[in-house]
């Protein structure tokens, strides 16, 4: 979806990006303060980036509450397309679907797709997007799931069970929606036609309605869902989405793994950290100290204060002072981006520990865990 001067597609983002206006052209709704009120009202919290706004705008996340205190519940689905080496924008989700996951108590569905990947690039091996997955699904359980209540599936391997689900869903989608929305043409190869079809089948691995947290860009994908779930019996998916975390390089666009100076990567020691930070981190203040105390930094273009903001300082006193000091020119450039600094080593480090924890919990979460197991018990129709 182009406009203006930006632009948000599932395969990119460019430019700085209105959000309200984007509301507007996707068609989703904004989160309500009532909305928000309302969820701190059933889990007794709010999370930082729900109560930042950060999460920002959803389809029918009205619903789903309405459902849950109709006593029907809900679940949760979110998954992730292998890659070497994950950034701390790919955490986003994670960590919030984690958080929804611990106060409502609801299974939660990880999708790794390492055939999408495999596909959808010429130069990558079905082995290596498979190695991808199994490392990164070490990331992903460090963002604190519950191992009953969770189930991390790699296409490959749970394609037997989803396979009668996936070919009814395929029947309902034609050649020209999914080209449109998948940004295919006639030189695509015929498995990534074929794969929206999988990547819609866990919004229907159970009878109630699928909450899905993601970043704004990948709506259109559940558009298509929306269109078909009725009429083979299960309900839209209902989506809450979040902002990008903005590249280190500048406000504008997102993370990206392929330009290095642009992402802090979740194995970035502490001293890599310190060097981009201070080095790549597009700032808002002046550009020398006098200027800076006498004008103060614009927030809206500070990456550092944009990342603390986001969720690396979850105290809202203060991130509210950092904010005042750091606008105002009493805090300097460099004193916002050794906060930083220190606030990301200690998420990293924090991170790796429970990382290395995961790889004894990757059994539980793929095949032993409650719910593993009854999934794989299933054959999905």
């Amino acid at each position: 979806m182009a406009e203006g001067n930006y632009s948000v597609t599932p395969w990119e983002v460019k430019g700085k990006v209105d959000y309200d206006r984007l509301i507007i052209q996707f068609g989703t709704q904004k989160i309500t303060d009532e909305l928000r009120q309302e969820i701190r009202s059933i889990v007794g919290d709010m999370h930082p980036m729900l109560r930042r706004e950060i999460f920002f705008s959803h389809r029918d996340l009205d619903l789903v509450l309405k459902d849950w205190k109709a006593g029907k519940g809900f679940f949760l689905y979110t998954g992730r397309a292998p890659s070497l080496g994950m950034h701390i924008g790919h955490m986003i989700p994670f960590i919030f679907t984690a958080w929804l996951q611990q106060k409502f108590g609801v299974n939660v569905y990880i999708e790794v797709t390492d055939d999408e990947k495999f596909m959808r690039n010429q130069d990558y091996t079905l082995d290596q997007t498979r190695q991808w997955a199994l490392d990164n699904i070490l990331d992903i359980i460090a963002a604190g799931f519950d191992p009953d209540k969770t189930f991390i599936f790699q296409d490959t391997e749970y394609i037997r069970n989803m396979y009668p689900l996936a070919i009814k869903i395929a029947k309902k989608l034609t050649f020209s929606e999914v080209k449109a929305t998948f940004g295919l043409d006639v030189s695509s190869n015929i498995g990534i036609i074929f794969y929206p079809s999988l990547q819609i089948a866990p919004t229907m691995f159970e009878r109630r309605r699928c909450l899905i947290p993601a970043g704004i860009d990948q709506d259109p994908y559940w558009r298509l869902q929306r269109d078909i779930a009725e009429s083979l019996g299960y309900y839209k998916a209902a989506q809450i989405h979040s902002k990008f975390l903005p590249p280190l390089t500048g406000p504008e666009g997102k993370m990206s793994s392929s330009i290095p100076e642009s992402a802090i990567y979740l194995s970035d020691d502490p001293k890599t950290v310190e060097r981009k930070i201070m080095k790549y981190a597009f700032s808002g203040g002046q550009p020398t100290i006098e200027l800076q105390k006498k004008l103060g930094a614009n927030l809206d273009i500070d990456v550092p204060y944009q990342w603390l903001y986001y969720f690396f300082e979850e105290d809202d006193d203060r991130i509210r002072k950092i904010g005042e000091e750091y606008r105002s020119g009493k805090m300097l450039t460099g004193e916002i981006k050794q906060i930083l600094v220190e606030k990301l080593n200690t998420f990293l480090e924090r991170h790796r520990e429970r990382r290395e924890k995961a790889k004894e919990l990757v059994k539980e979460f793929k095949y032993e865990g409650k719910l593993a197991v009854q999934m794989w018990q299933k054959i999905h129709e």
